[in-house]
């Protein structure tokens, strides 16, 4: 159907959607239909598999599930939803923490991307396009099979290219080549009045800057191109096990921060891995052993860390390395983890705070019998790409932070525990206290459904948020695309 034809229905539709919730399902599903957009049959093993949570946590029904294969299918999905009073979210590898690719709430019309994961490289411009339901390890892999190209992202395979590339997208190149983020240089975007744009630097700017950060308040992106960079011929990926204490740790977390904000090199990037059971760094060099070891020697000398493992090979080899799954993943998909989490992006951990991070992790942490870990990405500093990428270009707020921690909580049966929050809240609250609200924010990437909705906009937007407010009320004033802790618009 065009776009008028489907105007045609409001009429009809209105009438059934002002009768109740069970008009609506049945206004949202009849268009559908008439539009002829591909849907899950309710209750079929394809539904079943499309609503099933990374987070079982988080288990949300939607009111429908369209599988679109073409860009005009998710312009119909989208105007249906319009006409028919339904919220929309989009789904693409569905690895949402607060399952948000399902609405984090139920009665939404899901869109999953998932059968559009095309990914193809121009030989001439190196620039490559990619459908919205591509995961990272398809993407990755595809990037480096046509010409040995790659975009800075994210190491898990199963993880949709949109949500991550559209709110940051930090992973194991980040620290010489920025964001994932930082790499998209257009976007066909279907927006919630259900009409198609372009957007870029030149068309649309204001969005395309709402977009790259912000995405999925503003619209469904259904086809990206993304700029690319030779794949490194020589990647060292390395190992530093470590055994600090209550007394060692602030003084080592002081040498790390000096060491990431003046020393670290562009070619490294590294995170800290601390769990119940162990505690090491990990990174990946874009060079050999030799210059790795250079590289490291300035904070080995101030913390006593040692080099424990190096393994020199391919940017593809150190991919794989670092994934948690199959690292070419399209679909059917499934991989599931019970858990709770939260994020903090730090200007630095020092003084007090670090003190209290370091109290609380070798304290409290202990008494946690259930399998929670926390990750420090050194995210900032001189010679960081995200650190040097244009500020101007994107609504990513948190450029000026040194640190990203992820903090995880996780059963391996059963369901997660009702009395099992606080540890990971006081985790985040202990280490904030004193601190100025610019010197921290929250990763929307690694959402924290138990924030309110203020809370979240300001933790995850920072700066950028009166911005975006504004091009929310612009864009989608009436909240088509939303999710519980989505932008609000303000006039």
């Amino acid at each position: 159907m065009t776009f008028m034809e489907h105007i045609a229905l409001a009429g009809v539709l209105v009438s059934l959607v002002t009768a109740g919730s069970v008009h609506r399902r049945a206004a949202i599903d009849g268009c559908l239909a008439n539009s002829s957009v591909p849907v899950d049959t309710k209750g079929s093993s394809t539904w079943n598999a499309d609503i099933k949570p990374f987070n079982p946590r988080l288990t949300y029904t939607p009111v429908a599930v369209a599988v679109p294969t073409t860009i005009a299918q998710i312009q119909a999905a989208v105007i249906c939803a319009q006409l028919s009073g339904v919220k929309v979210t989009a789904k693409s590898g569905g690895h949402s923490y607060a399952s948000f690719g399902l609405g984090g709430e139920d009665g939404h019309l899901m869109i999953e991307l998932d059968r559009m994961f095309n990914v193809t490289v121009n030989s001439t411009t190196n620039i490559a396009i990619v459908q919205p339901g591509a995961r990272l390890g398809h993407v990755t892999n595809q990037l480096y099979s046509q010409g040995g190209r790659a975009i800075s992202a994210g190491t898990c395979p199963g993880v949709g290219v949109s949500g991550h590339s559209l709110h940051g997208g930090y992973g194991m190149s980040s620290h010489k080549y920025g964001l994932a983020t930082d790499w998209i240089i257009g976007m066909t975007v279907v927006l919630a009045n259900g009409t198609i744009v372009h957007t870029s630097t030149t068309e649309k700017s204001d969005l395309f800057w709402a977009l790259r950060g912000a995405g999925s308040n503003f619209g469904i992106v259904a086809q990206y191109e993304f700029d690319t960079f030779a794949a490194p011929s020589q990647v060292t990926y390395f190992n530093m096990n470590f055994r600090w204490n209550t007394t060692t740790a602030p003084g080592n977390l002081a040498a790390l921060e000096n060491y990431t904000k003046t020393f670290m090199p562009a070619d490294l990037t590294m995170r800290a891995f601390v769990s119940s059971g162990s505690s090491y760094f990990e990174g990946m060099f874009f060079g050999n052993a030799t210059g790795l070891k250079a590289a490291l020697q300035p904070l080995q000398d101030k913390t006593g860390l040692v080099l424990a493992s190096t393994t020199t090979t391919t940017f593809l080899k150190a991919f794989s390395h670092y994934s948690n799954a199959a690292t070419d993943p399209t679909t059917p998909y499934s991989f599931q983890q019970t858990f709770y989490s939260k994020s903090l992006m730090l200007k630095g951990l020092n003084g007090t705070a670090a003190k209290n991070f370091v109290n609380y992790w070798y304290k409290v942490g202990p008494t946690n019998r259930r399998g929670w870990w926390f990750q420090l990405d050194l995210h900032g500093g001189a010679f960081s790409g995200v650190t040097n990428g244009d500020h101007s270009l994107s609504s990513y707020a948190h450029r000026d932070k040194l640190y990203l921690i992820q903090f995880y909580d996780q059963v391996y049966s059963g369901s997660y525990p009702s009395d099992g929050y606080p540890f990971l809240d006081n985790f985040v609250s202990n280490t904030t206290a004193g601190m100025a609200l610019s010197d921290w924010g929250m990763y929307i990437n690694y959402a924290d459904n138990r924030l309110s909705q203020t809370a979240a906009q300001s933790a995850y937007y920072g700066s950028s948020l009166p911005r975006l407010q504004k091009l929310k009320a612009a864009y989608d004033p009436g909240l088509t695309l939303t999710n519980p802790q989505g932008i609000l618009p303000v006039a």
